[in-house]
Order: C-alpha cells, then sequence, then structure tokens
C-alpha cells in the first residue's frame, strides 16, 4: 500500500543541501542579464527615455523599451478574459506604479542594474485613484464569473422575523504573496524552439499564454519550472519577467536572464485585493439561520477583470432560508489583482465566520453548537447533494482536543498577569475538484515505471505525492516509480492552484495506469491518458473540504500585542496520500492565516499611490517567534466519484485562520475587531 504512508520529499535532501537548482540558479553559457526598470509615477505615460545617457556604461547590451519592443498579440489573457497586464512595452502608457516601461540588458547582472539605476526616464504625470474604498463613485458589478447576483427569499421579512440580527462591515488590506523565491525566468533560441527556464505554477498553461502573445506555435516552446520556491497564486499568471526574457533574447540573440528584485516582486505582480464586506445575519432565538447577506466589494485595475468568490462559503456552509450575495468591483490605478492563496473564500471566511461568532454573543449561544445547528442536508444554494461532507467531524473533533467544553463563553473573563486570555473558531470549506489533465506511463523492460505528466511542484511536494499515486495505482512499490513533471512538453495538465493539482492529476495517472494493467505484449509500452471527456460527472454533486480550526490568544491591552498561542485544525481533505506532507501543507496555510491575521497589509501612499511597504522590512509576515506548536490532523473522509478519493489540500487550511484568531481577540477582551490586520494601534486600549 502506497497512500496513507508518511514518506519525506523526493526532492528533499537536494534542497536541504543546496544541491537543487531553482530558476535563478541554472547554468547556461552566454548568459546575458536583464534588470527591469519600473515606473515611479501612478498614472500617466513616459514622455522620454534617454538610452543615449547609459550607452557607454560597462558592459551594456541594450535597452528595450515602448519604441523598439517586439509586438505582441493584443487580446491575450486567461479565463478571466483579456489581460492588459500582459502587453509589456507596447506603448508609453503607464497603468500603475510599478509597471514595467523598459529592460536593461547587460554582460552581468551588476552591470545591468547599474545601468538601469542610471537610466533617465521623464514623464507626464496624470491624476491617479488608488485609494479604496466601496462608496468610490467608479464602482460597478463584478464579471459574473461565478454566476450573477445570489437572491433567494425574502431577505427583509426574514430579518424582521429573526430573534438576533448581526448587521456588520468587515474589512481586509491589499496582501501579497510573498514567496520565498522572487520571480525570474531565462529564455534562450535552440534552432526555432523558443526555451525557458521560469518561475511558475503550470508550465503547459504559461507557455500557452505566451504562445499567443508571440505569435508562436506551442510546439515551439518549452517553458520548465523544475523547482519553484513558494508561489500562493502569483505565479500562477505569465509574468513579467518571463515575457521581458523573451522579447531580449529574441533580439539580442543569446540567452538572457531576468529576476525581479523583492520591491519589484510586491510592484510587477498580482496580489490580494482589498475588500469592504457587509454581513446581514438572522436566526430564531435558537440559533437557526434566517437571513444570510453577503455583499463584497474590492478592488480591480482597468487592465484586467478578476474576481474572486467572496461568498463561497455563505453559500455552501449554513442552512439559511434567505440567502442573498453580491460581488461590486472598485477600478483602480494598481497592479491587476490575481489569485492569493485560498482567494475569494480567505477574505470572504474572515467576514463570514466573525459575524457567526458576534451572532452566537448575541443569542448567548456557543459557536460551535451555532454551527452545527445550522448543518444543511443538501447545497443551500444549489440543492445539489453534497459528494461528502465532514464538517460535523472537524467541529466535533477539534472542540474535543480542544477542551472546548471547559471554555466560558463570556468575554474578559481570562487573565494571566496582564495579558487577557481568550479562544475562538471558525468553520470552512474550499471547493474540490478536478480539471483536465494528461499523463503517461512507460512500462520498462527493467520493470520500472516512467510517469510522465505536466505537474507543477511549487514547494507542495507533489513529486512525492504523486509517485505514491502512480505506485498505488500500478499495484507496485514506490521504488519502482519515475516520476518526470514540470515541463510544457509533457502535455496539458493543470497548474498547480485552486487545490485542484493533487486531484487532477491523480485523476490522469490513474487513468494512464489502468490501461496499463490490461498490457501483457512486449515492453517498453506507452499508455496515455486524458481526463478531458471523463470530469462531467463532476458537476452533479457540491465537492468541497473542510476544515475547523481552533484558536487561543493572549492580549496585552497596555500595549495592543496580540500573541496566538495555540492553533488546532481538524480537516476534511477525502483520502490522505501522504499525512506528513498534508500536515505540513495544512500548517503552512495556518500560519498564512495567522500572519493575515496579525500582520499582512500592503500600504499605499495616499499622494502619490505607490507602495510603500514593498519589501519584507516593511510588510510584516509571521516570523518563526510568533509561532506556536500547532496541531493539526485529518478526520476520516474519502471523496467518492474521484480516483482514490482525494481533495485538496493547499488552502483550506489559510481560509478559516485569521477569523477564529480574531474571535479568539475578543473573547480576550470583549471588543470586536472587524479590520485586519489586528495592528497594536487597533487592539490598545
Amino acid at each position: 500500500m502506497s497512500l496513507g504512508v508518511s514518506r519525506p520529499r523526493i526532492e528533499g535532501p537536494g534542497k536541504v543541501t543546496g544541491g537543487v537548482r531553482y530558476a535563478a540558479d541554472e547554468p547556461v553559457k552566454n548568459l546575458a542579464f536583464g534588470c527591469i526598470v519600473t515606473s515611479t509615477i501612478s498614472r500617466g505615460r513616459v514622455a522620454d527615455i534617454d538610452i543615449a545617457a547609459v550607452q557607454g556604461m560597462p558592459g551594456l547590451l541594450g535597452v528595450i523599451d515602448h519604441r523598439t519592443a517586439p509586438r505582441l498579440t493584443p487580446g491575450v489573457g486567461s479565463y478571466f478574459g483579456p489581460d492588459d497586464a500582459l502587453q509589456l512595452l507596447q506603448d508609453d502608457t503607464v497603468p500603475h506604479a510599478g509597471r514595467p516601461i523598459a529592460l536593461v540588458v547587460a554582460e552581468t547582472l551588476e552591470q545591468a542594474r547599474a545601468a538601469a539605476d542610471a537610466l533617465p526616464v521623464n514623464y507626464v504625470a496624470e491624476p491617479h485613484n488608488t485609494l479604496f474604498s466601496e462608496d468610490n463613485s467608479a464602482a460597478r458589478p463584478a464579471t459574473p464569473l461565478y454566476g450573477p447576483d445570489l437572491v433567494i427569499g425574502d431577505l427583509a421579512a426574514e430579518l424582521a422575523a429573526s430573534a438576533a440580527v448581526v448587521d456588520e462591515a468587515y474589512s481586509t488590506p491589499e496582501e501579497n504573496c510573498a514567496a520565498m523565491e522572487p520571480h525570474s525566468a531565462t529564455a534562450w533560441w535552440d534552432g526555432d524552439r523558443l526555451e525557458a527556464i521560469d518561475t511558475n505554477q503550470g508550465p503547459f498553461s504559461i507557455a500557452t499564454v505566451l504562445s499567443a502573445l508571440f505569435g508562436l506555435d506551442l510546439a515551439r516552446i518549452r517553458i520548465r519550472a523544475e523547482h519553484v520556491g513558494g508561489g500562493f497564486g502569483a505565479k500562477g499568471m505569465c509574468g513579467p519577467q518571463l515575457i521581458l526574457a523573451v522579447m531580449a533574447t529574441t533580439m539580442l540573440g543569446r540567452p538572457v536572464r531576468v529576476s525581479l528584485t523583492r520591491h519589484q516582486v510586491f510592484l510587477a505582480t498580482g496580489m490580494r485585493p482589498p475588500t469592504v464586506q457587509r454581513m446581514r445575519l438572522g436566526a430564531d432565538a435558537d440559533g437557526r439561520l434566517r437571513a444570510m447577506q453577503h455583499e463584497a466589494t474590492f478592488s480591480l485595475s482597468p487592465l484586467a477583470d478578476y474576481v474572486e468568490g467572496f461568498p463561497e462559503l455563505t453559500k455552501t456552509l449554513y442552512a439559511a432560508t434567505a440567502i442573498h450575495t453580491k460581488i461590486t468591483a472598485v477600478p483602480l490605478d494598481t497592479v491587476p489583482p490575481f489569485s492569493m492563496r485560498g482567494p475569494g473564500a480567505t477574505p470572504g471566511s474572515f467576514a463570514l465566520e466573525s459575524a457567526m461568532d458576534e451572532l452566537a454573543e448575541r443569542l448567548g449561544m456557543d459557536p460551535v453548537q451555532l454551527r452545527l445547528r445550522n448543518e444543511p442536508s443538501v447545497g443551500p444554494v444549489s440543492g445539489l447533494p453534497f459528494s461528502s461532507r465532514n464538517l460535523v467531524a472537524c467541529l466535533e473533533e477539534g472542540a474535543r482536543r480542544f477542551d472546548w467544553a471547559a471554555r466560558d463563553h463570556r468575554p474578559r473573563l481570562r487573565r494571566e498577569g496582564r495579558l487577557l486570555v481568550g479562544t475562538g473558531v471558525a468553520a470552512t470549506s474550499f471547493s474540490a475538484g478536478a480539471f483536465p489533465s494528461t499523463a503517461s506511463i512507460t512500462a520498462e523492460v527493467d520493470g520500472t515505471f516512467s510517469v510522465v505528466i505536466g505537474a507543477s511542484d511549487i514547494g507542495t511536494g507533489a513529486r512525492t505525492a504523486l509517485t505514491a499515486v502512480a505506485a498505488e495505482a500500478l499495484g507496485v512499490g514506490v521504488d519502482k516509480v519515475r516520476i518526470h513533471i514540470a515541463d510544457s512538453t509533457l502535455g496539458p495538465a493543470w497548474s498547480a492552484g485552486g487545490s485542484r493539482g493533487t486531484t487532477s492529476w491523480t485523476w490522469a495517472i490513474t487513468e494512464a495506469a489502468a490501461q496499463l494493467r490490461g498490457h501483457t505484449g512486449e515492453l517498453p509500452f506507452t499508455a496515455t491518458a486524458d481526463t478531458a471527456q471523463l470530469l462531467e460527472l463532476l458537476a452533479t454533486q457540491e465537492r468541497h473540504s473542510y476544515s475547523a480550526v481552533f484558536a487561543e490568544a493572549t492580549v496585552d491591552p497596555a500595549t495592543g500585542e496580540v500573541r496566538v498561542r495555540r492553533l488546532l485544525g481538524m480537516f476534511a481533505i477525502g483520502r490522505v496520500v501522504n499525512p506528513l506532507l498534508a500536515r505540513s501543507q495544512v500548517v503552512g496555510g495556518m500560519i498564512g492565516g495567522l500572519s493575515m491575521a496579525l500582520h499582512e497589509e500592503a500600504v499605499r501612499d495616499r499622494h502619490t499611490g505607490r507602495p510603500v511597504n514593498a519589501d519584507f522590512a516593511g510588510y510584516h509576515i509571521a516570523a518563526h517567534a510568533d509561532i506556536p506548536d500547532i496541531e493539526a490532523d485529518f478526520v476520516d473522509d474519502h471523496e467518492p466519484g474521484i480516483p482514490l478519493g482525494v481533495k485538496g489540500a493547499g488552502e483550506i487550511g489559510n481560509v478559516g485562520t485569521a477569523a477564529a484568531v480574531a474571535n479568539a481577540v475578543w473573547h480576550a477582551t470583549g471588543i470586536r475587531q472587524r479590520t485586519l490586520p489586528l495592528r497594536l494601534d487597533r487592539v490598545l486600549e
């Protein structure tokens, strides 16, 4: 048996000894280096770039700007629609601060940086708008990617008939993915084929976008992303580093590497947009929900349509007679937002689960019991049956392990010296399922199996997990399986995103293995599977992962300092492929949620519109000293209708943790915090 066994990562020894090469580490002959010049204004146009002023600098090979750059195909985008953020160096327009406006290429990285720093650029600045507000006059309905605004039942009547009502607004700030590895790409031509080593979350999808942008046959492009130092969504897009590296190698005829500085990662890659969310909940005296309204407003760039499913949990977690949702977009002069770990669900859960905690307070109920009382029998909005639903098990087992029954639900009662102590809970879900992928397995003469799939390992341990999946499907030991991933030429495959990577890749591998098991002929023999036609039945049921997160926090009312002392997460993520890796995933997600609760906040200057804390010195994330011992475990779960019964674990840990921490802070202080992060000045009494 290969599944359910804790195994260390295949590439682990290479990573801890420094033997693994990331995108900026690969040795390439005759390599040149590109340094991006980004705009210093938040809106306007480039009046002049004085290339002559740097022409004599050491090692300079060239400067590419909107006057000399190759022309790109307009209208290229993602499933959200056309994305003008990809149209780099195509005109003199500056749509946001940090927009790439030139690429300086030189023999060494130091020479490229020196010339980029010295390059004179003159602008014509125009009025900009980067201040997010829900009452912005430019606000408009968001693109209905997740369907139209929802109206089920008579909201006003149900609220009027409720014994207790919550009507509050909750705010989350702009946040950056802040992956450890900055974005980097190296591109070169091998005859008529474009080769690139890039840091991304899905080589095949990135190659597809690059093909469309440059008008190249997809067969002439090879993108590799062998090792990626984290992504969290920001590397799911075709990044500026790759587009500009391809431009430079095409123009200069030699390999070019372009790496973003940490500052540029904050300026030029997608972030989680700020939100204001209004929650209205109404319930009977016994805690049964009558009404739920979730209205979310978020920021958007005019360069690209984008929307997150903020009310996703409101539509799936609890039963109610009336459920209304609405999503509004506010266009701002900023880099386009993009998916960040748990998009939509993470900020959405902060609003919903904070409001549920407030409702429990007003009803005088235990917060866990309130959630259990509103467990739906079918999808509250869709009416579809749940494929599996083990939220109750998460809540009950989590409450038992956390000793929740001993909790006095009245706030501000526990003290330890000057510290106030409180506990909180949040329930969460995250949508599950699979996307089309292909995989090939070759039965070799020596009795081993070569598994080929265009998966991506962004630090999650995908290689190790998929090796176990293949071994299980083939009925052999993991030592008989060799896996090859992270190469666009391996065929179409879903990216590492949406908590659907492992599920999608597993399906393709098990289909290929099924073909091999019936083969009795000569070796080697290769079986190839494509799941594109196999996923239709997934739409007949609601599919989600579930969790319950419990937190204990201390608050110093004299300083406003919040410390999280305990975190416990219980998760229902289907069949667990590798408990060691799965626990790392959910614990990492909980740490991200703790960081969101206490630290993370991108701040923009009100006058210039530029980010003022675009680095790890000013953009605070949780450090080791902030993290307590975290307990995470899994309830028995199995996802029917999906091979091996697996579901995604990548994002569910992130989703509910911030609300659990904020609810613990209320329990400690008796003062409700509805704006993240829980900064000292907000908590200080």
